[in-house]
């Protein structure tokens, strides 16, 4: 099982995101139930994409990509393609709508 990056600035965000084709970024706050239950899930099901790069942002510790990236609630989970938003979950996230969406846009980069 991998893990995400931390990334603790928006010039590490931002590198990551374009030196990534893929780039999936885990967005929480500090004492969010849901995204210390949610983060494992994803963990695990990442685990089926070895190609998408994982990123893990704390807003509370970077609070200019609450602005940046629309951030409401948390978690957000964003996958992007060479540098685009192409999806987005946010706060109560379905693990098999979550699966099925990845799934599709992965086989379409991969391919």
């Amino acid at each position: 099982m991998r893990g995400f990056v931390e990334l603790t600035d928006a010039e590490m965000i931002d590198r990551f995101i374009e030196a990534n084709e893929l780039a999936f970024l885990f967005i929480s706050s500090q004492g969010c139930g849901v995204c210390q239950a949610l983060y494992p899930k994803v963990i695990e099901l990442m685990d089926e994409f070895p190609f998408i790069q994982l990123g893990h942002v704390v807003v509370d510790d970077v609070k200019e990509i609450a602005g940046r990236f629309s951030i409401f609630t948390a978690p957000v989970l964003l996958l992007f393609v060479n540098g685009k938003e192409v999806l987005r979950e946010a706060r109560f996230v379905h693990m098999d709508l979550l699966r099925e969406k990845v799934t599709k846009i992965y086989k379409l980069v991969i391919d």
